[in-house]
């Protein structure tokens, strides 16, 4: 396994009222959660597909025995591990080290980025056999998409996250750690009301109907 890479998906509990909350005025509490959980379910499902189960971890806030953890563990036989305490770059590093005792290289994702597909997680998997890190920034400042193939911690520390200026100052604690990296495509996430014209129109269909 050392020679491999593993995915970790980081999910918040697709619970009404806790998940996507930023959609609830424009979706309400009730499909809001539901598109959290469509869009976890597909996240899961395409980093199964860029590695082997056992090489996927879903790492939870919320309640890990959510039924939509639970159904995606029985589904496809990942793991599951809680994020614990701490702010989002606490718990990032946290499971991204303990991925790293094991295996060389990990890549972590939130389910916030439905362009993320297989095909890009092996890009990003195969970026660190050549550099310390990879990333996928976002559209609105930040990253969809952050890996390893060397412990990094400054990366993770004092950054002001859920800001315009998370990339900006990652690449700053990079350059600073003489760190080589690679930046994949930009993509979007899905967190306003205005991001929504970027969601499967599929996926949405069925959240109205419902």
């Amino acid at each position: 396994m050392k020679d491999a890479c593993k995915i970790i998906v980081f999910a918040k509990a697709p619970i009404a009222g806790f998940a996507k909350t930023r959609l609830i005025p424009v979706l309400g509490a009730e499909a809001a959660a539901q598109l959290a959980t469509r869009m976890l379910q597909e996240t899961v499902q395409q980093a199964v597909v860029a590695a082997s189960a056992d090489a996927v971890e879903l790492c939870c806030a919320g309640d890990l025995a959510h039924p939509a953890f639970s159904a995606l563990q029985q589904q496809y036989g990942i793991a599951l591990s809680a994020q614990g305490e701490g702010d989002l770059g606490q718990r990032m590093w946290r499971a991204m080290q303990r991925a790293l005792q094991t295996y060389q290289r990990v890549v972590l994702i939130g389910t916030d980025a439905p362009a993320i597909h297989a095909a890009f997680l092996q890009q990003a998997a195969s970026a660190l056999q050549t550099h310390q890190a990879v990333f996928a920034p976002a559209f609105d400042g930040g990253y969809v998409l952050v890996g390893l193939a060397q412990a990094l911690p400054s990366l993770f520390q004092d950054i002001s996250w859920s800001t315009a200026a998370v990339m900006q100052q990652t690449r700053a604690r990079l350059q600073a750690a003489s760190a080589s990296y690679l930046e994949l495509p930009t993509l979007h996430d899905i967190d306003e009301a205005a991001d929504l014209v970027h969601v499967p129109a599929a996926w949405l269909a069925v959240l109205s109907s419902s």
